[in-house]
């Protein structure tokens, strides 16, 4: 069955609208933790109130895995199958980015550098999906 172009960019828009739909809603709770951190006020900030934005964050990730077992199963058109395969390898590293930062909120405590380094691995996650997709739009569009 040859692969459908457009059925193939509405999936793939589906999915990168739920993640950053997601993301916004987790947008706040991260605040929390980003302004303890550059503030030096982690001890500030509860054991419960930790463990309610750890199970958020969970959430969160526990969505995107969804999305990247979608994006495993999609049917990509000839002329995106390699620019597919780095959207997919991006969006891998991204949830794998999203629970090091779950993880670094462990028990009521969060571990900064870890925090920090998750953070810079899915900012940079987040540019690789964002080239995928522009490059995606780009040749089917052609």
């Amino acid at each position: 069955m040859k692969p459908n172009a457009g059925f193939y960019i509405s999936k793939i828009n589906d999915i990168v609208t739920l993640t950053e739909d997601t993301g916004d809603k987790l947008h706040e709770s991260y605040e929390v933790i980003r302004k303890a951190i550059d503030n030096d006020k982690l001890s500030e900030v509860s054991a419960e109130q930790l463990t309610e934005i750890n199970t958020e964050f969970s959430a969160g990730v526990a969505t995107y895995n969804e999305q990247l077992a979608l994006i495993k199963t999609l049917k990509p058109t000839p002329r995106v199958m390699g620019i597919h395969k780095k959207f997919e390898r991006a969006y891998t590293d991204y949830v794998a980015a999203c629970q090091a930062m779950v993880d670094s909120i462990n028990e009521g405590v969060v571990d900064a550098k870890a925090f920090d380094a998750s953070e810079v691995q899915q900012d940079e996650a987040s540019q690789e999906i964002s080239f995928a997709i522009q490059r995606m739009t780009n040749l089917i569009m052609k």
